[in-house]
C-alpha cells in the first residue's frame, strides 16, 4: 500500500471513504463532511489548491435542479433520493463517490487544457 503522503487527492479521498471512522472518530456523513471542509480550509490557508471549489455548481448541474443547501445538502439529497429512511452510511459512500467523480473530471479537464 502507498503511504499517505505518496498518494494522490482522489487515492487519499478513496482512503479516507473505506474507513472514513478512522478520520474522524464516528462513521457518519457529518462527520466526513467538516473533515473535508477543515481539509478545504486548511489548504485555502496555506496556499494550496482549492480542491472543492466548483463542487457546487457540478453538483446542481448533475442532479438537473439547486436548491437552498450547499454541496453537503446536495449530497444528502442525491444519496437518499432511492432510500426510504436516512441511512449514513449509505450517503458517506455517495459522498465519497462523488468526490471522486468531481475530481475525476476535474483532472481530466486540466489534461485537455494543458498545452504539451
Amino acid at each position: 500500500m502507498k503511504q499517505l503522503q505518496e498518494m494522490s487527492e482522489r487515492e487519499y479521498f478513496a482512503f479516507i471513504g473505506r474507513r472514513p471512522g478512522m478520520f474522524v472518530g464516528k462513521a457518519s456523513f457529518h462527520m466526513a463532511a467538516a473533515f473535508l471542509a477543515g481539509y478545504e480550509g486548511h489548504a485555502g490557508r496555506h496556499g494550496g489548491p482549492s480542491l472543492l471549489t466548483g463542487l457546487d455548481e457540478w453538483l446542481v448541474a448533475r442532479r438537473g435542479r439547486d436548491c437552498n443547501h450547499g454541496w453537503p445538502g446536495q449530497i444528502l439529497h442525491i444519496a437518499m433520493w432511492d432510500l426510504p429512511p436516512p441511512d449514513e452510511q449509505r450517503a458517506i459512500t455517495v459522498l465519497f463517490e462523488l468526490l471522486d467523480a468531481f475530481l475525476a473530471e476535474r483532472e481530466a479537464t486540466a489534461c485537455v487544457r494543458r498545452p504539451e
